[in-house]
């Protein structure tokens, strides 16, 4: 099961997705340049309001990041979280300071669809398995990278691990998805990094959703004839600051996706 058929309920869904983004940094929306928490850009002051909006528009459902959390490897912004998932009726896939099965367990209580692991999954893939196996179709494996190779700790530490590697060894316990950020686009509207995202997606059989400088429908576009192409299972997108910034219409992407099967 993907995460589109466990966010329905039912039948999978066959689209590709575009899934608007929302950072919180001291309960505030907010972009970074790559990672870089003293290059914040704060877009609103209310993350409820701004979810609200999102969902308005039509979004299949909304990726929110506790970046407090993800440098505190701890949940901070957890308060702020649950009012969104209260407020919402799309499913919201978190990420950010989620260290232990008891955090997943307290955001997934709280109304979070989708817990997304990073850090501890690049250091512990066997303990990162054993989360999917007891949350199956409940757990996001977020592989963070720069020149392919897994940054953890916030984006602040780059490994030798290469992200295809990583990847691979979460086929077949329950995870639900793959969320592919290039970091050295993410916040940069420099385009999507594709060749890698699609070599990644190549590479496993999990649904593949790529993060980080999508900028124009130009690169929406760009994105939707390499899901055609794709031998493997890129599904989709995550956008923040060019919906932010405007240089993106949400609703003229999310149509040229889906259109496209994933």
């Amino acid at each position: 099961m993907t995460p589109n058929a466990h966010a329905a309920g039912g039948e999978p869904s066959r689209q590709a997705e575009l899934i608007p983004a929302i950072d919180l940094k001291e309960g505030r929306c907010v972009r970074l340049r790559q990672g870089r928490m003293e290059d914040a850009t704060v877009f609103s002051d209310d993350p409820v309001a701004m979810a609200l909006h999102w969902q308005t528009l039509g979004a299949p459902r909304l990726h929110v990041v506790d970046l407090d959390g993800a440098f505190a490897g701890r949940p901070v912004n957890h308060d702020v979280i649950a009012r969104i998932c209260s407020a919402l009726t799309i499913p919201v896939q978190l990420g950010g300071g989620i260290r232990d099965a008891a955090t997943l367990e307290g955001y997934l209580n709280a109304g979070v669809q989708w817990g997304i692991v990073g850090t501890r999954a690049a250091r512990e893939p066997a303990w990162a398995a054993e989360l999917g196996r007891a949350f199956p179709d409940r757990l996001l494996i977020g592989i963070d990278a720069r020149r392919g190779r897994v940054a953890t700790e916030g984006w602040a530490d780059t490994t030798t691990l290469m992200a295809v590697d990583l990847a691979r060894q979460f086929e077949g316990v329950g995870i639900g998805g793959i969320i592919y950020t290039d970091i050295d686009r993410d916040g940069m509207l420099s385009g999507i990094n594709l060749d890698e995202t699609v070599a990644l997606a190549e590479a496993v059989s999990l649904p593949v959703y790529a993060s980080g400088g999508l900028a124009s429908m130009a690169d929406v576009e760009a994105l939707a004839e390499r899901i055609v192409r794709c031998r493997g299972h890129l599904a989709g997108a995550i956008s923040g600051r060019a919906l932010y910034e405007g240089t993106l219409d949400y609703q003229a992407a999310y149509q040229a996706l889906a259109q496209r099967p994933a």
